[in-house]
């Protein structure tokens, strides 16, 4: 064991127990609120596009198949759930822009967003109530470090105004509004601060595959508290990181990492970071980012994608349409903590089963690699 990996180990990490989470007197109302404004905005979308899209995450950049290698001789603190114990899962993963509209990849630039469902964890312990028999894990993740609002109540008044406009919104008008965000946000940056608000209305024009994704919000890791991090690791995905795209094209984005995946694998570290105090680390504010000095990121598993087709017309049908990537597709090991995640599993839910319904879309979520195209 490194230095470094004896000096995590010999950290006091907080202990997972059910009053960590302190649930705000309305919130399931508020819920119901917020699963009523991204029913809209998918309402208000479904004329310009013929079908049901997605409320947010709406456009695929890629959908690509591969592995989750969790690592071998984790410490004890880090064998827990899905990686209590070395070994190789099949994985479909979809990389998405934020944004619950088909937007134009040349005019707006939002935050991206990275979804892998670990198959076959049957095995490692209950899932869920109410998802016995399920045999996938989800992880639901995002270029920003936190989420863009602390509880559900702020989320609910940030979203209502952008469900109700954002569809009707032409595009040169949202991409006004991007490179508005975007340049102030850099200006925040250059003095060492940034906005998540202003994030999601104008993310820098970067490539997809060389940015890290996270959890942003944390969960359960067996006895302890978490949030995940995934960082591009192979040299082609590390020779991206900062890379500037001028997209030239509709569906730029995408094409970039169809491109990529014609010829490239890639390799991504998984990292967790375990929550020390829960007031410096709070569980229930979603906008409150975790000091990575006080408890760094540490490797737990790797994502490995051989080269392939990034967006192949089956997979759109079974991935893209057929599937829902849901934090509440969970093992209990893993359970999703605090307002936002508990308001993400009931929407994504309600609002994935009535995509489905208004679409003519059968569920089809995988139980094993041989059910992916």
């Amino acid at each position: 064991m490194s230095e470094s990996e004896s000096k995590q180990a010999s950290r006091i990490y907080v202990r997972y127990s059910d009053d960590v989470e302190v649930v705000e007197p309305g919130e399931d109302a508020l819920i119901q609120e917020v699963i009523a404004a991204m029913l809209k905005g998918m309402a208000l979308t479904r004329p310009k596009h013929g079908r049901s899209v997605r409320p947010a995450h709406a456009k695929a950049h890629g959908l690509v198949k591969g592995e989750l290698r969790v690592l071998e001789d984790l410490p004890p603190h880090l064998r827990q759930g899905l990686f209590s114990q070395a070994g190789t899962y099949a994985v479909v993963a979809r990389l998405s822009h934020v944004p619950g509209d088909l937007d134009d990849d040349r005019k707006v630039s939002g935050p991206r967003g990275m979804a892998f469902k670990v198959l076959g964890v049957d095995g490692l312990g209950p899932m869920l109530p109410g998802h016995a028999g399920q045999t996938t894990q989800d992880f639901v993740l995002d270029t920003g470090k936190v989420f863009n609002a602390s509880n559900v109540k702020s989320f609910l008044a940030q979203i209502t105004p952008v469900e109700n406009l954002a569809p009707r919104t032409p595009q040169a008008v949202k991409g006004a509004v991007s490179a508005v965000s975007l340049a102030a946000n850099k200006g925040l940056h250059a003095v060492g601060a940034d906005s998540s608000l202003l994030d999601f209305f104008g993310h820098p024009f970067l490539h997809p595959l060389g940015e890290p994704y996270y959890s942003q919000v944390p969960f359960r890791y067996g006895d302890s508290i978490a949030k995940l991090r995934v960082t591009p690791d192979s040299p082609a995905l590390r020779s991206l990181k900062d890379a500037r795209l001028d997209v030239k094209d509709f569906d730029g984005l995408r094409k970039e990492v169809v491109e990529f995946f014609r010829s490239n694998p890639a390799q991504f570290v998984v990292g967790i970071q375990l929550c020390t105090d829960l007031k410096r680390m709070p569980v229930e504010d979603a906008n409150a980012e975790w000091s990575e000095e006080e408890s760094p990121y540490q490797p737990v598993a790797r994502l490995v994608f051989p080269a392939q087709d990034a967006y192949d017309p089956a997979m759109q049908d079974a991935v893209d349409e057929g599937m829902v990537f849901c934090p509440a597709h969970s093992l209990a090991a893993h359970r999703p903590l605090g307002g936002i995640m508990r308001a993400r599993m009931a929407v994504y839910e309600a609002v994935g089963r009535a995509r489905r319904e208004q679409n003519g879309q059968p569920v089809k979520e995988p139980r094993g690699a041989g059910d992916l195209p």
